[in-house]
């Protein structure tokens, strides 16, 4: 029997099939895609910006200042919490505001919602409301606020390894997954107690908090975690059986660029 010939135009659709399923980092990375960016928080200490993603402070989440609430169409429900963004400000569509060549890298840490009366935020419009010093290193400070960007997806670079962050009473957990590698932005998770062998699979609560209310008092926690890009790393024993709500663990493992 004679090798098997597969028609071009399957393997084009097949191609386009792959590429689709893994939209996002892989795709974007290469490729800018155009935006519009305004500033928020002037009067706020911009490690306060974490707002919808549950971040009660990016510095401590481990993202820095260089944050942003992002429009509907790229926080996609609470999925793009801790996603990065290399931005530029459009220097040919606006020289008056934007710095050239200057860029800088953020991290999505917010929802801009819209106000369904032609806002910048509005559906299907890709939006950046930065915090002041991410701004500042793209744009000068104007009577505009708001400037034409170019942006694209990048990996995350975090410090050490995943946190996660302790909430809840009883048994209703809610756990806070930052500081989070790679793609930076989680698909799924799950959480396994010392005292069972199989993963509890956790749901999206709100933002980056993942919920579950199974029993998980006075046990070793271990997680695992799946990212957008289909990445997957299992932390063992990242919390001890002494656990308390309101405590951050952190782990060793860290997902790679």
């Amino acid at each position: 029997m004679g090798p098997v010939v597969v028609p071009s135009v399957l393997l084009w659709h097949l191609f386009f099939f792959v590429s689709v399923m893994f939209e996002g980092i892989n795709c974007q990375a290469s490729r800018w895609l155009n935006a519009h960016a305004t500033f928020y928080g002037a009067n706020q200490s911009p490690s306060t910006l974490g707002g919808a993603c549950g971040y009660d402070n990016t510095i401590h989440a481990g993202f820095g200042i260089n944050t942003a609430a992002v429009s509907g169409a790229l926080y996609r429900g609470g999925e793009a919490c801790g996603a990065c963004y290399h931005l530029m400000c459009d220097f040919k569509a606006d020289p008056k505001w934007c710095l050239r060549r200057a860029t800088v890298t953020i991290t999505a840490t917010n929802f801009c919602p819209p106000n369904n009366n032609g806002g910048w935020c509005d559906p299907p419009r890709q939006h950046f409301d930065m915090s002041m010093p991410a701004f500042l290193r793209i744009a000068r400070q104007g009577n505009e606020g708001i400037v034409p960007v170019l942006y694209r997806r990048v990996a995350c670079r975090r410090r050490g390894g995943v946190h996660f962050t302790l909430r809840g009473q009883s048994n209703f957990n809610l756990v806070m997954v930052s500081n989070v590698g790679g793609s930076g932005d989680v698909k799924a998770a799950w959480v396994r107690g010392s005292r069972s062998r199989t993963w509890a699979a956790m749901q999206r609560n709100w933002g980056a908090n993942w919920s579950t209310s199974v029993d998980l008092r006075n046990q070793k926690l271990s997680f695992k975690i799946t990212l957008v890009d289909r990445r997957t790393l299992q932390f063992f024993n990242v919390v001890p059986s002494s656990w308390r709500f309101g405590q951050t663990y952190s782990s060793k493992n860290q997902f790679s660029n």
